[in-house]
């Protein structure tokens, strides 16, 4: 199939070029993916799609257009492109757009290497079944589970190409399999749920059903009775299942497009201290088998291994060509686009420096304070770092797990916060976020 995509993406910049653009970039996509539900030990839904989607930008000089279909017969791509040159002449003018010069564009990448995609034959229907069967018979069979409102399997394949008027052109495949279940305990107002569930390149690598349906059930019976804690600034250690939310505000505020429109509490915080000394944060888009690996960026430029934040210390911005033009500064090769639209920065895979203590070892410090295992909601202001978010977790008392609370709203700087925290060492090595569970300092809650 990569060399029909191929194709299909070297036709596009023809017709792209008889409509008189002057430069053009392609993406075609197919993909299958395959979901399968199950409750109260029958199948309760299967879902099965296929498709293949394209995606056309255009440049006449500085003005630029996107336009994509799901139609790859020639005559449907000679009018997308009409109607993208059309549209092209009618935009403002960027002086930032364009696709990349030649000289920036990778010239040659190993695939194999980042195992990206599992070779083995596309999971059965049945299988998939099989396995949402045995996570939801396992989360019944713990005494207390009420009933389990979700048990799903999954599957998804998606080849993708990429090519350009400047010379690039280069594809690569993905594969992603996952298992999940949603616990539920307790009755009437007193029900609480939990899940767990685990996603993985290679099917072989993923968790046991039967261990992700039990872990979904004890801990929504953890969460049976909560309370709500007094009002108070108090240490809050962020659960490692939510811990990389914190690291994803950071990066959010280092985005290229935040940066670029001023509306970024770290713009101008390069070599600035943003975390605690000895902690950084690494960028490799090259881990194999991780879901934020790939070869190059949407713009052909190559990815690379970097320190976003070195010894507390942030280096750079998420950079695609548009932003870092703007900004004055280089590409950091973190484009990323679909079909429908055109790049935008994105960051791949991260790891934050993980602590030399467990989970249990931080909580023991706190004396009192809050864990917190799930949050809803967020109220950021991109241009200060203030932040709130709803939480529920479980009180400490005397550096112990006291009772289950929820109800409670976390505030603070975040970036006040991050220079205050204190990593564990208990990050998932094989997520595209490994952030491990965060200790931080004297946050407000606001409880009874």
């Amino acid at each position: 199939m990569s060399d029909t995509l191929s194709r299909l993406t070297e036709t596009m910049l023809s017709a792209a070029a008889r409509a008189g653009a002057d430069a053009a970039d392609a993406m075609a996509v197919d993909g299958t993916s395959l979901n399968i539900d199950v409750r109260a030990g029958k199948l309760e839904q299967a879902e099965r799609s296929e498709g293949t989607d394209i995606g056309l930008r255009v440049f006449v000089g500085r003005r630029s257009a996107v336009v994509s279909a799901s139609d790859t017969r020639e005559e449907t791509i000679a009018t997308m492109a009409e109607r993208a040159v059309a549209m092209a002449r009618e935009a403002p003018e960027d002086p930032n757009a364009g696709i990349a010069d030649p000289d920036q564009l990778i010239r040659q990448w190993d695939i194999g290497a980042l195992e990206l995609a599992d070779g083995s034959p596309e999971p059965a229907p049945a299988a998939l079944e099989e396995d949402a069967r045995r996570a939801e018979a396992a989360a019944l069979a713990v005494t207390g589970i009420a009933q389990v409102q979700s048990a799903s399997a999954a599957y998804g394949r998606q080849n993708v190409h990429l090519a350009a008027s400047n010379g690039f052109s280069g594809g690569y495949a993905r594969t992603s399999r996952s298992t999940s279940c949603v616990a539920i305990a307790g009755e009437g107002l007193g029900m609480e749920r939990d899940y767990d569930g685990d996603g993985r390149t290679f099917q072989a690598d993923l968790r046991s059903p039967e261990e992700i349906g039990r872990s979904a059930a004890e801990r929504a019976l953890e969460r049976l009775s909560p309370r709500r804690p007094k009002t108070g600034a108090y240490p809050v250690l962020f659960d490692e299942r939510i811990a990389s939310s914190l690291i994803g505000h950071m990066m959010a505020a280092i985005n290229g497009t935040a940066v670029a429109r001023g509306a970024s509490w770290l713009r101008g915080a390069v070599g600035e201290q943003v975390l605690p000394d000895g902690l950084s944060l690494i960028e490799d888009p090259h881990r194999p088998r991780a879901s934020g690996s790939r070869p190059f960026d949407a713009e052909g430029l190559a990815t690379q291994r970097r320190a976003v934040i070195e010894n507390g210390i942030l280096t750079g911005y998420t950079l695609d060509l548009a932003t870092a033009r703007k900004l004055g500064l280089r590409s950091t090769g973190n484009a990323a686009r679909g079909t429908s639209a055109g790049p935008s920065p994105s960051a791949w895979n991260l790891e934050l420096t993980q602590g030399t203590r467990g989970r249990d070892a931080l909580i023991a410090e706190m004396g009192t304070g809050l864990v917190v295992t799930s949050m809803i909601g967020a109220t950021i202001n991109p241009n200060t770092g203030d932040y709130s978010r709803g939480a529920a977790g479980f009180w400490v008392e005397n550096g112990a797990l006291a009772y289950p609370v929820s109800g409670v709203t976390i505030a603070g700087n975040l970036r006040e916060l991050l220079r205050r925290i204190t990593p564990a060492d208990d990050a998932r090595p094989w997520l595209s976020r490994v952030v491990p569970s965060l200790l931080v300092e004297g946050l407000t809650l606001a409880g009874e």
